[in-house]
């Protein structure tokens, strides 16, 4: 696995030296350095509240618990920390949700099953809210005609992909396959062993299935609150350009940033999507505005509000180091592990 990362890792390396040896590394330089502390606040500050949207929606994927401020307080920090081992892992953005299993597990009393199955129902329920959105910047490139035939035909095939694979894992989950699969394995003799952790699964699928059944509302409701995450993160673009001097709509901003996270998705092997995500921003704001180097200096903006991000994830799992883990799970824990913890449809 290591070898394999220093491989991805040299691959967005490459193609971040082609992206930057392409460009006006003076111009670039000028428009991101005029930028100012007004500007690097106000997107810190509009991914911070992106960020809150989006753990707001995943506190409501949990089964019992409650839906106060100090949870939100704390799945906040909680999620700063996977979110990190996110971004820097090699691992289709789930490197960072056992992480934050066990965080939830050793100084919270989550039980693990309802922690594991809400990781699962968020990345879900991300994945579907930015199918909406890929769909709605894919729809506003068809209706701007600025984009060649190449250009449409290639997000296109990315959105389809992206879509059969959304599709699919939520009907692994909804379909209860994996439970499924266990026990048909689990009748031939070389997966025996299977059955000794097939009463796991089937746990885990009783609660992903209970929530998309039984608590709609709470579903529908942490859907919105992803995709709010999602146009806010068009609006940081939005904001991104004017700071620099290049600005566009919000419906060009949505774009690029339908387009980078396409392509971030599509390139998630690479750690951090370096390099792509550099090339998706040149390449969407050449078209768009006509100037390349804006492109890469947002691109920029963009990278050094991920390192201050990871950053402060990365900081904030050496405080948890050092903090004492619970002695004794508190009565939430008995809670969590109620044999029906999902009853009613909020």
């Amino acid at each position: 696995m290591t070898l394999f990362r220093f491989i991805y890792f040299a691959i967005g390396l490459a193609l971040l030296g082609y992206v930057v040896a392409d460009a006006e590394l003076s111009e670039v330089w000028s428009q991101a350095s005029t930028f100012g502390f007004i500007g690097i606040a106000v997107i810190i500050a509009l991914y911070a509240v992106e960020f809150l949207a989006d753990v707001a929606g995943w506190q409501l994927t949990f089964s019992t618990v409650p839906l106060r401020v100090w949870w939100l307080k704390r799945l906040y920090l909680v999620r700063m920390v996977g979110e990190a081992f996110n971004v820097i892992t090699p691992m289709a953005s789930m490197g960072g949700e056992p992480v934050k299993v066990v965080l939830l597990k050793k100084y919270y009393g989550v039980s693990y099953a309802d922690a594991s199955a809400s990781v699962l129902l968020a990345k879900t329920i991300n994945l579907i809210s930015l199918l909406f959105f890929l769909a709605g910047g894919f729809a506003l490139i068809l209706l701007g005609h600025r984009f060649s035939t190449d250009q449409i035909l290639v997000a296109g095939s990315g959105l389809l992909i992206f879509f059969c694979v959304v599709i699919s894992f939520f009907l692994v989950q909804r379909m209860r396959v994996s439970s499924r699969g266990g026990a048909w394995l689990g009748r031939w003799r070389l997966g025996a062993r299977i059955g000794d952790y097939l009463h796991h699964i089937e746990a885990l699928d009783d609660r992903l299935v209970g929530f998309y059944s039984r608590r709609r509302l709470r579903f529908a409701v942490a859907l919105v609150l992803s995709l709010c995450n999602w146009l806010i993160g068009a609006l940081g673009v939005y904001y991104t350009m004017v700071f620099l001097g290049t600005p566009v709509s919000f419906t060009d901003a949505w774009i690029i940033e339908a387009f980078a996270q396409l392509i971030r998705a599509g390139t998630f092997f690479i750690p951090a999507s370096i390099g792509a995500q550099e090339g998706a921003f040149v390449l969407v704001c050449e078209t768009l505005t006509g100037n390349a180097s804006s492109g890469l200096a947002a691109a920029l903006v963009r990278r050094f509000r991920e390192i201050v991000w990871i950053g402060g994830g990365l900081l904030l799992g050496s405080w948890f180091s050092f903090k004492p883990a619970l002695e004794s799970p508190p009565a939430l824990e008995s809670k969590l592990n109620a044999p029906s913890p999902i009853s009613k449809d909020v």
